[in-house]
């Protein structure tokens, strides 16, 4: 079902592509989906292991073409410019099949650090490490999800970025997308700074830091 879905959000999305492939973009996507879903791995393993000892090309009706390994790689910058719309739709999906609400939200930041240079990689930077491993360049990354887990908007980011230097877009992005309302954010403390709280006490939005306080 989850193949299914993926496929009939993105055909239309990647329709431009599919006319230059001898794969169908959204096909790809589909495997990827699955992976993620039942036995999370990375592309790579997708391709030298995974596709191999799956059903998958019978459910695709695909050969191995479509887990080649640079076809997984690009598959992902094919969909980072339609995050906008994937996220609309999610919320569509959401509010439809679990009646989700989104005056409760959950706001956290984690790092991921990368093995080798990262030369290719311009996000790729020293930073504080949440691995301890501050020999290495990391990419932030930062998630807004509802009390349930249903993800709405992220942001990959400098490894060198602040924790409190991301909160303001991302309350105005979240606005942009499910309007203004008396909306209660949960995070860590180390996060807002106080021109951030004094801001969203003045709008009527709330928040709540770990240790039961609510600024």
């Amino acid at each position: 079902m989850a193949a299914t879905a993926a496929g009939g959000v993105w055909e239309e999305k990647l329709s431009e592509a599919v006319k230059r492939e001898t794969v169908p973009w959204a096909k790809v996507l589909q495997l990827l989906v699955v992976n993620r879903l039942i036995d999370p791995g990375s592309e790579f393993r997708v391709h030298r292991q995974w596709f191999d000892q799956s059903a998958m090309a019978e459910l695709l009706e695909a050969d191995f073409a479509v887990a080649e390994k640079d076809r997984l790689y690009r598959c992902l910058d094919r969909i980072v410019e339609h995050k906008p719309a994937l996220f609309q739709h999610l919320r569509e999906r959401w509010q439809d099949l679990f009646q989700a609400q989104f005056d409760v939200l959950l706001y956290d930041l984690t790092s991921t650090y990368i093995e080798g240079e990262g030369e290719q990689i311009p996000k790729a930077k020293y930073g504080y490490s949440r691995d301890q491993r501050c020999d290495c360049k990391q990419v932030v990354i930062a998630l807004v999800i509802t009390p349930e887990g249903l993800p709405l908007a992220y942001e990959v980011m400098d490894g060198n970025t602040s924790d409190r230097t991301t909160l303001r877009s991302f309350l105005d992005k979240i606005e942009a997308s499910y309007g203004r309302a008396r909306r209660v954010w949960v995070m860590d403390r180390g996060i807002p700074t106080e021109a951030v709280l004094e801001e969203m006490r003045t709008s009527e939005r709330a928040v709540f830091l770990p240790g039961g306080n609510v600024a």
